[in-house]
């Protein structure tokens, strides 16, 4: 089966035409995309199991069309879609693999699969120095789609940023959703405990540490208004 979507490049004409040929089904097509490195990949009983897409049908549109895609169904009716709809078919395809994704991952087989990604650093490095580049995971800021992009999160240092690739930038966080990143450190507590306390950059001048005090000291300057002032 044959896939094509909008987040492609006239630069990734290459990649178009390697799925073309390639006969894999759609949800690996769509991981093997550029940018799309934090996804996983959804085991297809999980997405056949009704109870587990309770309530997306509410949230996305063309949604039976959506999900015959993604489980590389014919739909009856494809055919009197217009070019325009079927865009937008592949649109709502990727948001309903997304929101599907958010849930997977909280299972105890999604958080084992995530854990194989994040042993191979699939989610990238910390950016902050001191973290010594920790491997980070995943993140959402929101669990409502459209609301802000995915972000990595530093089980060492405790804080999130933003991907280095402006693709996987471009990713929704509730993809991934808020609790991911805590739940996954939870199943997983022996990563946490191994993970040294971040060092703290400390300011010096000269080669001496700098008093917090220092900061709050009047300059020549406010000291010569205060006296003017009296």
């Amino acid at each position: 089966m044959k896939y094509f979507s909008g987040q492609l490049s006239e630069t990734d004409e290459s990649d178009v035409s390697a799925s073309e040929e390639d006969d894999s089904s759609w949800v690996t097509w769509f991981c093997s995309l550029q940018g799309n490195e934090f996804f996983c990949e959804v085991d297809e009983d999980y997405i056949q199991d009704d109870f587990n897409l309770s309530g997306l049908n509410l949230q996305v549109p063309y949604y039976d069309y959506a999900l015959d895609l993604i489980l590389d169904i014919d739909s009856p009716h494809e055919e009197m879609l217009t070019e325009e709809q079927h865009e937008l078919v592949e649109s709502a395809a990727e948001m309903l693999y997304g929101l599907i994704h958010q849930r997977f991952i909280l299972t105890s087989r999604g958080l084992s699969t995530m854990y194989d990604k994040f042993k191979n650093v699939d989610f990238g490095r910390c950016p902050r120095v001191l973290c010594g580049g920790a491997p980070a995971l995943p993140v959402g800021q929101a669990d409502i789609p459209r609301t802000s992009t995915v972000k990595i999160f530093c089980p060492k240092c405790g804080d999130i940023y933003y991907p280095r690739s402006k693709l996987q930038g471009n990713i929704d966080g509730a993809y991934f959703g808020t609790t991911f990143p805590h739940l996954f450190l939870m199943q997983y507590n022996h990563l946490l405990h191994s993970a040294k306390t971040a060092s703290k950059y400390t300011p010096k001048i000269f080669g001496f540490k700098i008093h917090e005090s220092a900061y709050h000291q009047p300059t020549k300057k406010s000291q010569k208004k205060k006296e003017s002032n009296k």
